[in-house]
């Protein structure tokens, strides 16, 4: 599988370059080692409903990732795996990485975002998401893995779910 999907360059602090591309089955032993690192869901990664996008530095290891994943309607997306290399964050890199899952959802027919979040619900506030109800997100998304995960494991009832209307994604 190839790397499609390139979004854009920036310049890291000390002059690297950083680009965000979309994620390839090569991809899915670092992303899932990263993501494990920061302690985020691994449930779905390299399934071919799961879109995901990384931005690595020019050493090659990943620093950002992004993703989401369609109800089956294509009406709702879980936005997923957002996440930024500790010695990246308070950058814009998140709200960056959060806006290009939005877009590609918004572009691919979905008209309302969810996720999950128990540690970050400020973040995703400022994108404009606000508090919603866990299983009313869980029936919009059932096939979703990360959805099935919580659902098999009681895992559900201690999760936080955040919801946003896309037309009026937080720009």
């Amino acid at each position: 599988m190839t790397r499609l999907g390139v979004v854009g360059a920036r310049r890291m602090s000390d002059n690297r370059s950083v680009t965000v591309v979309r994620a390839s089955l090569d991809d899915v032993d670092d992303l899932r080692g990263f993501l494990r690192d920061v302690d985020l869901t691994l449930a779905g990664l390299g399934e071919p409903t799961v879109q995901l996008w990384i931005e690595r530095d020019t050493d090659g290891e990943i620093v950002g990732s992004t993703g989401f994943e369609l109800s089956e309607d294509r009406r709702h997306a879980l936005i997923r795996s957002v996440a930024v290399a500790p010695r990246h964050r308070t950058a814009g890199t998140g709200s960056r990485l959060a806006r290009n899952a939005m877009d590609h959802a918004r572009a691919a027919g979905a008209t309302r975002a969810w996720l999950f979040s128990r540690r970050s619900g400020p973040f995703w506030q400022k994108l404009g998401f606000t508090s919603a109800d866990r299983n009313e997100l869980a029936a919009a998304l059932p096939d979703a893995h990360q959805v099935r995960l919580f659902v098999e494991t009681g895992q559900l009832e201690r999760e936080v779910a955040w919801s946003q209307r896309l037309g009026d994604a937080g720009r």
